[in-house]
């Protein structure tokens, strides 16, 4: 297995690879096969004669990651949560100039059962050796070739940074206590939005009221809590005070949440999370500072040793 390199985008998520005339996005559908195999979901494209992967036109005011899954579901019928950025293709569409495709590994998590339509006729799920014979295009095979070389993670941390705060300077009482101003709860609801798209199993809180304020209204959204601050299971290694009483206690629980099958949502501080992210980092031989704006997320992809497989950074909730 490989390491991707970390990808950060701005909140907009406008073509992070550059201006283009055509911006679209994609994904590369996975799920295991009852005996533990990688497979990969490919479309037939009838105007085009070609095998592909499910991909669309970003629509005015649409993120990419939104875009990737909404097409993927009309195309393929599946329903998906987003993994690690797999890169872009770039191409000329004859008459439209300069088009932009990114994509996203994406596990399938949902099957509305395909039916033909005019856009796709067909669907297969074949292994990535077959869908490198299958497909027509050599930027798609480059893709899942990519994929399968990394490898799909066993589990999957999305560390997010509490939204904006009312001023410290003002705030008299615990800090602990602090909550979110109104920017911050505008940001929490955005996150109720974004949060989804990588569909977390549970969630975690550090103890200050403004990291439970953060993840709240996700959990209210998802069913995976009430949406009650005070019914959120609360990590006190990984907030700041916790944390840098014993750093390696911290990251040793962190470690802990994060080895559990599937997707976990942790939300954090400031102080705690650039420190876990650069372990991890350092761990795969990518050293490099970690961002940590309020209100972003870190999407980490772990392999069964806890060994970082993918680490993309998101600066807000987009829409």
């Amino acid at each position: 297995m490989t390491f991707l390199s970390p990808v950060r985008t701005d909140g907009a998520e406008v073509d992070p690879a550059g201006l283009a005339d055509v911006v679209a996005a994609g994904t590369v559908p996975y799920r295991r096969s009852p005996g533990g195999g990688l497979q990969i979901a490919l479309v037939h494209r009838p105007r085009y004669d070609d095998w592909t992967l499910p991909k669309g036109h970003q629509d005015p005011g649409e993120s990419l990651t939104l875009t990737a899954l909404r097409e993927t579901t009309e195309e393929a019928r599946l329903d998906c949560r987003l993994g690690a950025r797999l890169g872009h293709t770039t191409y000329r569409v004859p008459g439209r100039g300069r088009k932009v495709v990114h994509y996203w590994a994406a596990e399938a998590v949902g099957d509305h059962g395909f039916t033909p339509n005019d856009e796709t006729d067909a669907l297969r799920w074949v292994s990535p050796a077959e869908a490198a014979s299958l497909l027509t295009h050599g930027h798609d095979t480059r893709l899942v070739t990519r994929l399968a070389t990394t490898g799909v993670p066993s589990s999957t941390v999305v560390l997010v940074r509490h939204a904006k705060a009312g001023s410290r300077t003002a705030w008299e009482g615990d800090d602990d206590l602090r909550p979110l101003s109104g920017t911050g709860h505008t940001q929490a609801d955005r996150l109720a939005g974004f949060l989804p798209r990588f569909g977390p199993d549970r969630l975690y809180t550090a103890p200050p009221l403004r990291c439970g304020q953060t993840i709240a209204p996700f959990a209210g959204k998802s069913g995976l809590g009430s949406g009650r601050v005070e019914d959120l299971p609360v990590e006190p290694l990984l907030g700041e005070n916790g944390y840098w009483v014993d750093p390696d206690a911290g990251r040793a629980r962190f470690r802990e949440l994060a080895a559990q099958p599937g997707v976990t949502l942790i939300s954090s501080q400031g102080g705690v999370i650039p420190d876990v992210v650069e372990d991890l980092l350092d761990e795969a031989g990518a050293g490099a500072e970690a961002p940590s704006h309020k209100a972003s997320t870190w999407l980490l992809g772990l392999d069964p040793a806890g060994a970082l497989l993918f680490a993309d950074y998101y600066r807000r909730p987009s829409p």
